[in-house]
């Protein structure tokens, strides 16, 4: 039930809107697209991994598990809302407007979903019995969404294409041309980066199980 809550939101959330022009920019940036084998892996690999290790009986692994579908969910959420605010998004480490739809950029909007999206997973988690730690979840889910951003700001690759002048996270561009790395390392991509969110975003909802 929480990996279909998961899976059906984000996929509605996708199709919502997909026609307008905020979306169309998000597929030239290349943050759109059917997912493929390591999109699943760096969204539900950590949930899986979590799942595996339930078996143990120990109840902190079902706590994580939910939080890093909390955080896959969030990030999601986040994205696609966030992508029809229009008022431009913000860096969230400099505070600088930069395009919609890059990794790093922040709204209102975008980050109200992100919590949204984070409670939305929580509550299905202790509806379906899951675990009963809301705070634990909601948190984790949403710091993990927000050290999301914080990665795509700093660390995660950026690039350049010299064809359409923009910039953008994919290689080649949309338009067939390459591009050129202004920032970060080539090998953290968007999916990188999003696999590591998910931890820390377990990695919390967990100390705060524990703490509690």
């Amino acid at each position: 039930m929480v990996l279909l809550a998961f899976f059906v939101s984000s996929t509605a959330l996708s199709h919502a809107g997909r026609h307008t022009e905020r979306k169309r920019r998000l597929q030239q940036i290349g943050k759109t697209g059917a997912r493929d084998g390591t999109q699943v892996l760096a969204n539900g690999g950590i949930a899986a991994i979590c799942a595996l290790a339930s078996t143990s009986g120990d109840p902190i692994w079902h706590v994580s598990f939910a939080a890093a579908l909390a955080v896959a969910t969030a990030d999601t959420w986040g994205t696609e809302i966030g992508a029809l605010q229009t008022r431009s998004p913000r860096s969230i480490l400099t505070g600088k407007p930069i395009a919609a739809g890059l990794s790093g950029a922040v709204s209102a909007l975008g980050t109200a979903a992100e919590l949204g999206g984070a409670i939305f997973i929580s509550a299905v988690a202790w509806a379906a019995n899951v675990t009963p730690a809301l705070l634990a979840v909601t948190a984790g889910g949403f710091v993990g969404a927000l050290l999301d951003s914080v990665l795509g700001a700093s660390v995660q690759a950026l690039r350049f294409c010299r064809g359409c002048e923009t910039y953008c996270e994919a290689d080649p561009h949309h338009c067939g041309a390459d591009t050129t790395l202004v920032r970060g390392a080539p090998w953290m991509t968007n999916d990188a980066v999003n696999f590591l969110a998910t931890a820390g975003g377990a990695a919390v909802a967990a100390a705060i199980y524990i703490v509690h």
